[in-house]
């Protein structure tokens, strides 16, 4: 069968809300819906005309169980709109890309909603399974002195709550947090604290630089709260992060030697976005105007401990397949998780032993140029709302694509558990 070329014609997404020791003011389908209004508004298309609607999420809170469809209902796309959830942790909003491109490729659908959303700061707090057990037995007491009897069994600390995102962002194979896991791939490819600091400076300042220029303004939209109140850029930005002033905070992860830091790694954030792919006949249709063709795409898996190298493990082959070197490809993002684990990338990447061993090549990989990489900043400066950065690094790779007059680009992360996503664009 033929395949069908696949284009992402438009995308928007909302600021990014840095999580600041309480609930932000949306909850994931809010986000969606704040970013997915105007953009629907602003295409040449009716709501209802789409075929389906596909968004990753990873923190899925009860009130908004399978919030593709409850937020294709809010952004009136119609009764009869399929719509459904993705999760595969940090590449969930990519994954909802990369499905809407094999349905539209393999002739399944002309016109997809993609995106990916989340709210961090709606984490749950969960009930520690002493106070689950202690509630099973009040629930089946019977009588007054029964209920009596149980009730005085529980102790005080049986009560403190389990933080749900400090437990999901733990794996459960090796009992490692994703920062410990950036720690191994700094101590592997000896990533010091100083390149690990520099590197989120640098990010902090393209990203006020972008936005100083206006260079993000068609692709971040305004996101108004039921109090009135507006929030117009990402709001974790730091442009007068320096080196001096990084360099006095504490790892996190690994005390008291530890290269990871609050200032060097990825912040908790809320934030959502959403892109729209079509089919060539759709564009055609419709009168679209595509920002990029995406060309292929390709998941990876490895060691969880290792888990940041993902990126290495899937642009790789996706290279390899389409016979590109990365001297071929104009732009990359890659989202910054942590400093460390970037560099760890860009090492293994440069090193012959890696390459040979691991990635069966006969030399290595190549180096990927600073100014091609996360141009206008990455996850350290504007955030990582776990089910959205997939999603987002795709849109702003194509938005930079087509500013900069770039021929191909790959976005790609690593994803928690072990995994790897990377898609290639070209311009259309």
């Amino acid at each position: 069968m033929n395949q069908r070329d696949v284009f992402l014609v438009d995308g928007a997404r909302t600021p990014f809300l840095k999580v600041r020791g309480g609930r932000g003011p949306f909850t994931p389908v809010d986000l969606a819906v704040q970013c997915g209004r105007p953009l629907l508004a602003r295409q040449p298309i009716p709501p209802e005309a789409y075929d389906m609607v596909i968004l990753g999420c990873v923190n899925v809170i009860a009130d908004e169980m399978n919030p593709a469809r409850v937020a294709a209902l809010r952004l009136g796309m119609g009764e009869a709109m399929v719509a459904f959830t993705v999760q595969i942790n940090c590449g969930s909003g990519m994954q909802s890309l990369d499905t809407a491109y094999r349905y539209i490729r393999e002739g399944r659908g002309d016109l997809i909603l993609a995106g990916g959303t989340e709210s961090l700061s709606h984490a749950p707090m969960v009930l520690r399974d002493e106070a689950v057990e202690w509630l099973a037995g009040m629930q089946r007491s019977s009588g007054a002195l029964a209920t009596a009897q149980s009730a005085v069994q529980i102790r005080p600390r049986d009560l403190k709550p389990v933080i749900g995102l400090e437990r999901g962002l733990t794996d459960p194979i090796t009992d490692l947090s994703m920062g410990q896991t950036a720690e191994i791939l700094a101590h592997h490819f000896g990533i010091s604290r100083k390149m690990a600091d520099a590197y989120a400076v640098e990010s902090h300042k393209r990203l006020a630089a972008a936005q100083e220029a206006g260079t993000l303004d068609d692709e971040v939209l305004p996101a108004f709260d039921r109090a009135g109140s507006v929030y117009k850029r990402d709001d974790g930005v730091r442009p007068d992060s320096t080196l001096e002033k990084l360099g006095t905070l504490n790892p996190v992860f690994e005390k008291p030697h530890g290269q990871v830091t609050a200032g060097n790694a990825s912040q908790v954030t809320d934030g959502a976005s959403w892109c729209v792919l079509a089919s060539g006949e759709a564009v055609e249709r419709h009168g679209l105007r595509p920002l990029a063709r995406i060309v292929d795409s390709e998941w990876a898996a490895l060691d969880p401990a290792i888990m940041g190298l993902g990126p290495v493990m899937s642009v790789t082959p996706l290279l390899q397949r389409r016979e590109l070197s990365a001297e071929d490809i104009d732009l990359w993002e890659i989202n910054e998780a942590f400093a460390a684990q970037v560099l760890a990338c860009l090492a293994a990447w440069q090193d012959a032993d890696f390459c040979t061993q691991v990635l069966g090549l006969d030399a290595p990989f190549g180096t990927i140029a600073r100014d091609r990489l996360n141009i206008d900043g990455g996850a350290i400066s504007l955030g990582h709302p776990v089910g959205t950065s997939g999603n987002r690094i795709v849109l702003h790779l194509a938005n930079a694509m087509a500013r900069t007059g770039g021929k191909r680009g790959v976005a790609t992360e690593c994803i928690g558990g072990g995994q790897g996503g990377a898609m290639l664009l070209e311009a259309p």
